[in-house]
């Protein structure tokens, strides 16, 4: 009777741990196509500064917004101090009070730790004098070696290129902003005809919506097309899957673009 009951009691947990390798084994991509898949980022940042382009930030914000739903992530929003970060802009030639204000959780001196992925955004607060943004790009120069992804958006590239991080690399940026923009990087490899542009661990995208188009890119590069497309459906967000797709390169005469 002892016995009986032992042996069934093995069959039960063998069953049982079969079921769930199984269970296992059917929801995992197989890691010969996908293994950079492997660990997932879990714990995400996005670098605040004043004038920075509201879409540049919100648009890759409500695409994770939506991820966060299925996929156990985290959010950091890091400035220089704690306090509001404003989308205000002195090149506002109209007199327009109209400006929306983010609240930061961490500093670029008290930083979030182990974080997987940085978003840096562009607008008018890139070309803000060099003082202003030195800690913005320190703390690019010092975070990227420990990334899994670094991902910027519009001018948010100039930032990187200020960094030194896209030295030898290829890149792409804002179509309108090209010139002052690339500019900032000589020793980038400039893509002008690009809507992002992936060059290693390093994503880039040119102006401002491009940023979402991008962001789902890289969604669709780590967690699957299926999460990307589920996602973009989610948000009825018609996608530009082509990075080659860059109407504005000829827009504003980027030199190289015909």
């Amino acid at each position: 009777m002892i016995l009986s009951a032992l042996a069934s009691a093995l069959y039960s947990a063998f069953f049982i741990n079969l079921t769930a390798a199984l269970a296992v084994a059917q929801n995992t991509e197989p890691s010969s196509t996908h293994s950079h898949r492997a660990e997932t980022p879990i714990n995400y940042g996005m670098i605040l500064f004043p004038a920075f382009q509201a879409l540049d930030v919100f648009g890759p914000l409500d695409i994770l917004n939506t991820l966060a739903f299925t996929h156990p992530i985290n959010l950091a929003l890091i400035a220089s101090t704690l306090d509001p970060v404003t989308t205000r802009t002195v090149m506002n030639s109209a007199g327009s009070n109209f400006s929306e204000s983010v609240v930061p959780t961490h500093t670029f001196a008290n930083p979030p730790k182990d974080l997987d992925v940085l978003f840096v955004p562009g607008g008018a607060g890139t070309r803000a004098p060099e003082p202003a943004l030195l800690d913005v790009i320190a703390y690019i120069k010092e975070t990227y070696p420990s990334l899994k992804y670094l991902v910027s958006v519009c001018t948010g590239s100039t930032l990187l290129a200020r960094a030194g991080v896209l030295d030898g690399k290829r890149a792409t940026t804002n179509k309108k902003a090209w010139a002052w923009a690339t500019s900032q990087g000589p020793n980038v490899k400039w893509v002008p005809v690009a809507r992002w542009v992936e060059d290693g661990n390093i994503w880039t995208s040119s102006g401002i919506s491009a940023g979402m188009d991008a962001t789902f890119a890289w969604v669709s590069a780590v967690y699957g097309e299926a999460v990307a497309a589920d996602t973009a459906n989610g948000l009825e967000y018609e996608r530009h899957t082509d990075p080659s797709w860059d109407p504005f390169a000829a827009i504003w005469d980027v030199p190289g673009s015909s």
